[in-house]
């Protein structure tokens, strides 16, 4: 188990956890939650090794392997299959240990070796891996590109895959779902309810945390307290604990009163100054219960819009897509029929890659449609939140700086006190206050970004909100922020999120983004999630099918040579190769020589193909001997024997090398003959 015991750890001067104690036992699904900066990371930092205690006793088992998810952008021109394959370190480990045995042919140790490769699943490695990468998004084309030909958050998505590939004891997910949609999050999910080893989780998805945590612990202000049960329990446990605090601090506060007010009374009277002294040291001893001291939350609301046309905009048969450097369209959605009425709720689902952040795009006029049309309601204002917040911020340019631009760019059309200082005071409602108006914003965290970006759509008063993705980076204080002003809101919202809490509680209606359209989705989320993990089985299949139709085709091409000489030979006296006008003489001159060069390549060609059919058999019993030893190096066998069947297994794989060698020849040669003798016919012919 890992124990923490009056553990204190500083980042610099600021304490982050001050003489804290807790367990984790083996096999429990941690939720580490906590606001921004409260020093959740930190506290991964001490338990894989980044960072070391300043004070107390920290133990993790020496013998637990870990695994987590590299916070670095991998730049490698390796295949994505290859690339989280190696995430398996204990089977790189065991190759490279094979690969040292047969160089020093050591019998024992290649023994052991083979025995060690099965326990690791060599078998099923790489289905392993790709079944890991499709269930994180990724199509089965794409299973053999270059990690450096994706982009930052899909290559992301492989550090994910590789850390999950990993074997481990303890298994560290920081903020896990950032970089993912909502299918991939669906099967995330899926897949860490089967995660046999003890799991820590950094989230602020609540339906997440619910779904994969059974403990959950809380850093707040140097401390961290432990609460049985998920996120949702952890709620209700800790607003119980704060009501008990509360009233026993009350209580507390009247009988210190009370004690006082005997002191204040009696101590000057010489017959009751004994008495007065007790209760002083009374009051002196009594440990003094904290008020309840709640957070300063983070709340605000979006301006009630101008105005509010009917419908806001009608999309009429339109074609979504994009237009590459060489001006070629290539679209994603066509047929697209839809209508977006004053007051709507629209939750924008599909799988990924399907199209809905193009669908957002050319909704908010940042790329244009290829076909169709989309009508726009007279005074129609957008307030677009991007993916990816920098699509929209200046990174070199300050909060104010924004805001003062955006004022410009508005001009009469703002419908806001745009003076600097009421600027100043619109931030600080929004969190920036003193020196951060003048931070630059390439240096403030996720979060932070986001909140700017917020603020920045908030200022505009629109009157239809575009979201995609707008909660990552988000703590959950500022999602639940979220939720509340959406919810207030009197404008339109279409909203693409992989947050499940905060689609149920603001969207009322569905729109599916699949296969090329875009549709009513009649379902609520569940039915959503079963059809997502029904889609991500459907890819896995596709995968292992297209697997096997690629086994399949090697193997032909592989026997296609034997095959060769055969076809050829019955090709050759094909009627259609003699002449219509040949005389009858002629033709059985002709057949009589086919006949006799089909002869002569069977006198040729036979010897090498019955040493072909020798080597196929030798190869299948070569094959059926080691499986054979693999089976009985999987169970326990003595010291002699171990070694043994390592050296045969040595014997085995030397042969089997050497006589696919020859096979290789043979076929090659076969071909050569059999090319040669119809040239010669041709010739004849």
């Amino acid at each position: 188990m890992i124990t923490l015991k009056n553990v204190t750890l500083r980042r610099g001067t600021k304490v982050v956890l001050d003489s804290v104690s807790t367990t984790i036992n083996p096999g429990e699904n941690v939720g580490l939650v906590g606001r921004n900066g409260a020093g959740k990371s930190s506290l991964f930092a001490l338990l894989s090794g980044k960072l070391h205690e300043d004070g107390g006793d920290f133990h993790i088992p020496s013998s637990w392997r870990m695994a987590e998810v590299a916070q670095n952008m991998p730049e490698t021109d390796q295949s994505a299959t290859d690339f989280v394959l190696e995430g398996d370190t204990r089977l790189a480990e065991v190759q490279q240990q094979l690969a040292e045995a047969e160089a020093s042919d050591d019998g024992m140790a290649i023994a052991h070796a083979y025995s060690d490769l099965h326990d690791a699943g060599a078998h099923d490695a790489v289905a392993r891996a790709q079944a890991l990468i499709l269930g994180l998004g990724f199509r089965v084309s794409e299973l053999d590109n270059p990690v450096n030909s994706f982009s930052g958050g899909w290559r992301m998505r492989l550090q994910l895959a590789r850390a999950l590939m990993c074997p481990s004891d303890l298994l560290l997910l920081d903020e896990p779902t950032n970089h993912l949609d909502l299918d991939a999050l669906v099967w995330l999910e899926a897949w860490l309810k089967r995660y046999a080893g003890t799991m820590i989780v950094i989230s602020h998805d609540r339906e997440f945390l619910d779904a994969i945590t059974n403990v959950t612990l809380q850093i707040q202000q140097g401390e961290l307290n432990r609460y049985g049960g998920n996120y949702s329990k952890f709620e209700e446990l800790r607003a119980q604990q704060l009501e008990l605090q509360q009233a026993s601090f009350a209580k507390q506060q009247e009988k210190m009163a009370h004690l006082q007010k005997f002191i204040d009374r009696f101590k000057a009277k010489a017959s009751k100054a004994k008495q007065a002294q007790s209760r002083v040291k009374q009051l002196e001893r009594m440990e003094k219960i904290g008020p309840v001291l709640a957070e300063a939350e983070f709340t605000f609301e979006f301006k009630e819009p101008a105005n509010l046309p009917n419908p806001m905009l009608a999309i009429s048969d339109a074609s979504f897509g994009y237009v590459d450097e060489e001006g070629t369209p290539t679209t994603i959605l066509s047929g697209v029929n839809r209508s977006v009425l004053a007051g709507q709720r629209i939750g924008i689902l599909g799988a990924n890659g399907q199209g809905k952040s193009t669908l957002v795009k050319t909704i908010a006029r940042t790329m244009k449609a290829l076909g169709g049309s989309i009508t726009e309601g007279k005074g129609l204002n957008i307030g677009y939140f991007a993916q990816q917040e920098l699509d929209v911020l200046r990174p070199a340019e300050n909060p104010l700086e924004h805001m003062i631009r955006l004022a410009k760019e508005l001009g009469p059309d703002a419908k806001q006190p745009s003076r600097e200082q009421d600027l100043r005071s619109y931030l600080g409602s929004f969190n920036f206050t003193g020196d951060m108006v003048k931070q630059a914003v390439g240096t403030m965290s996720g979060g932070e970004k986001a909140r700017l970006v917020l603020a920045m759509i908030v200022w505009q008063r629109p009157n239809l909100l575009l979201l995609d993705e707008p909660t990552n980076h988000l703590d959950l204080a500022t999602r639940e922020a979220l939720a509340m002003a959406l919810n207030d809101f009197d404008g339109t919202v279409m909203l693409v999120s992989h947050d499940r809490a905060l689609l149920r509680s603001v969207c009322e209606d569905f729109w599916m983004v699949g296969r090329g359209v875009v549709g009513p989705f009649d379902g609520d989320l569940d039915d959503y999630q079963r059809y997502l993990l029904e889609e991500s089985r459907r890819l896995r299949e596709e995968a292992r099918q297209a697997e096997q139709e690629d086994l399949a085709a090697s193997k032909a091409s592989a026997t296609a040579p034997l095959a060769a000489p055969a076809a050829a030979a019955s090709a050759a006296p094909a009627p259609a190769s003699v002449p219509e006008a040949a005389p009858q003489g002629d033709q059985r001159e002709m057949r009589k020589q086919a006949a006799q060069s089909r002869q002569a390549l069977a006198e040729k060609t036979r010897p090498l193909k019955k040493e072909l059919e020798q080597i196929d058999k030798r190869l299948a019993a070569l094959a059926a001997e080691r499986a054979q030893l693999e089976t009985r190096l999987a169970q326990p066998l003595p010291p002699a024997e171990i070694a043994d069947c390592g050296k045969r297994l040595k014997a085995g794989n030397d042969e089997t090398a050497q006589l696919e060698e020859r096979w290789l020849e043979i076929s090659s040669a076969l071909e050569e003959i059999s090319a040669a003798a119809l040239g010669r016919r041709c010739k004849t012919l």
